[in-house]
């Protein structure tokens, strides 16, 4: 469960040891534009200590290395640097072909076998360009360590060459694609930034669109917005009493050969069964 992706730039290791204060599901040590050009190979030297540090003060959870885009001169570098240290996996921006991701599938399996551990190490991938958005099948499809993929609006907007608007509708046929994407591959999807961080109720209005369309989480850009992200992406205490009762009142007429119900007004068959038990599944790891 990723409902919080939360950057903070390599480049300052005091902002990162607060990543566990912050309660992030998954934290990000932002190699790519949270970093300066003329800071990125001090950043990267300082990584495997940042890391060393940011463990030893406790985070919870998963923390990831954000590296520069694939074509970047700093990608291989980046990643020799993150697999060197204790991280969780890497996040690799602005993906556009599977071929992009095969060092980082090599590392993988390189340090899965060198240093085992319970939970594999994986990807998180970043589509957010019209390239990626039209190749995005492929890249859930044939990455098989990518958990996980996020939307990046900003850039896709910026490559398109479009105007960005507060709702946001000039972005929502990609935004669609991916979610549909990740879906169709079992990948998490994780909704876009809001870069308006003063806006609360802009962020949960954009959370809740990003929510109805099958996203699981989203990109945060300040400790506010994890907390407001996992508002969102958690099911209510009414929604969890109402798939409880859902599921029940299924059960019980199924055991008497009954295949649809009548549930408290609605007439409820598998694909609402199915909705009330990934309710319950979130909600054992949701507050």
């Amino acid at each position: 469960m990723i409902r919080s992706l939360f950057f903070a730039p390599a480049n300052r290791p005091d902002l990162v040891l607060k990543f566990p204060r912050f309660d992030a599901d998954c934290c990000v040590i932002d190699l790519e534009d949270g970093t300066p050009p003329g800071e990125k190979l001090r950043a990267r030297e300082m990584l495997h200590d940042t890391v060393a540090q940011v463990r030893a003060a406790g985070l919870h959870g998963l923390l990831m290395v954000r590296v520069n885009v694939p074509a970047s001169p700093h990608y291989l570098a980046d990643l020799q640097a993150a697999f060197m240290s204790d991280v969780d996996g890497v996040v690799i921006p602005k993906l556009e072909s599977p071929e992009q991701a095969f060092p980082v599938v090599h590392w993988i399996a390189q340090r899965d076998a060198a240093a085992p551990r319970a939970q594999p190490r994986g990807i998180v991938g970043g589509i957010e360009s019209v390239r990626g958005v039209l190749n995005a099948v492929a890249l859930c499809e044939r990455i098989a360590a990518m958990g996980a993929v996020y939307f990046g609006a900003e850039d896709y907007a910026a490559d398109i060459g479009g105007r960005r608007t507060p709702r946001g509708d000039e972005v929502h046929a990609a935004r669609s694609m991916v979610v549909m994407a990740a879906k169709a591959a079992g990948r998490i999807a994780i909704d876009q930034a809001v870069i308006d961080i003063r806006d609360d109720a802009l962020f949960l209005e954009d959370a809740a669109r990003g929510r109805d369309l099958g996203y699981e989480g989203k990109i945060c850009v300040t400790p506010g917005q994890v907390k407001l992200a996992h508002q969102a992406f958690s099911p209510t205490a009414q929604e969890r009493a109402d798939a409880q009762r859902l599921v029940a009142a299924y059960e019980a007429a199924m055991a008497q050969g009954l295949g649809t119900i009548d549930f408290e007004g609605r007439m409820v068959d598998g694909p609402l069964l199915k909705r009330a038990q990934q309710i319950l599944a979130v909600s054992v790891g949701a507050p």
